[in-house]
């Protein structure tokens, strides 16, 4: 097991976001932009504003810690996995943006052309980092599944795909930006997989250290959905329902520590 590497993952699978590059390359090199941007930002324009902000908080760190608290107890490995991947989503997504001079919409379009929810923002727009996270996220906990088990959660893609859509509906992001943002979270899952392979199976026992550090990080969640603003003030009621669950969560996960402590 101390010996795996990339090569756990068939060369397609690392080739894939590649492809997307290439055939979202008038996108990001701005040959189809901003008509397109303008379509789907109208397109998206009827759905109430809170749906798109909420698909917009899967792409925050936060909020995902809270909404997968319940794989403390349901799956520890999964939670592993979300964190695994995460380091590797937020280097490349601020690699680009650190790298990549990139205007957003609202600084070259007529904001009156378009709907802008929350903050209006101008400046380092490649990549989506929103989308990054999500497609991270999604992409490490389906490749950390079993094949029989993935057949069935092929849908947690559609919820990455809605946090991306999310990012052009609420004005903040071109089509280009969640493209790549798309490609760079999928090779993040999977990095995200390749270092889960090296996470010993005793760190998802309740009664280990580590398990409990994730529990930490959740509480920290809380903390943050309580006392923060998670991207808009439309989250408000959103971060309520996160920040419940994932106390509960926190408190169940207690008592199981507990109860193998005394079993011990």
């Amino acid at each position: 097991m101390s010996r795996l590497s990339v090569a756990m993952f068939p060369l397609r699978l690392w080739l894939l976001p590649l492809g997307l590059f290439v055939l979202a390359a008038p996108l990001w090199l701005h040959v189809w932009e901003p008509a397109m941007f303008l379509a789907l930002n109208h397109w998206c324009g009827p759905v109430a504003a809170p749906i798109w902000t909420g698909l917009s908080m899967l792409g925050n760190g936060w909020a995902l810690l809270a909404l997968a608290s319940p794989l403390l107890l349901l799956a520890p490995r999964l939670m592993w996995a979300l964190l695994c991947a995460a380091p590797f989503a937020v280097l490349f997504a601020r690699s680009g943006k650190g790298w990549i001079v990139s205007p957003r919409p609202a600084a070259e379009i007529d904001n009156s052309q378009m709907r802008i929810v929350g903050e209006v923002l101008h400046n380092v727009s490649m990549p989506s980092g929103h989308t990054t996270t999500a497609f991270a996220v999604a992409t490490a906990i389906f490749f950390a599944l079993t094949p029989q088990q993935r057949r069935a959660h092929g849908w947690i893609f559609l919820l990455a795909l809605g946090t991306g859509l999310s990012r052009i509906a609420v004005g903040a992001h071109w089509p280009g930006d969640v493209a790549v943002g798309m490609g760079l979270g999928w090779w993040a899952g999977l990095l995200g997989n390749v270092l889960l392979a090296r996470v010993p199976a005793r760190w998802s026992e309740p009664t280990h250290w580590a398990l409990r550090a994730v529990a930490v990080l959740v509480a920290a969640a809380v903390y943050v959905l309580l006392t923060d603003q998670i991207d808009f003030d439309e989250n408000a009621p959103a971060q309520l329902v996160l920040a419940a669950l994932a106390s509960l969560a926190l408190l169940l996960f207690a008592r199981r520590s507990a109860r193998s402590l005394r079993a011990r």
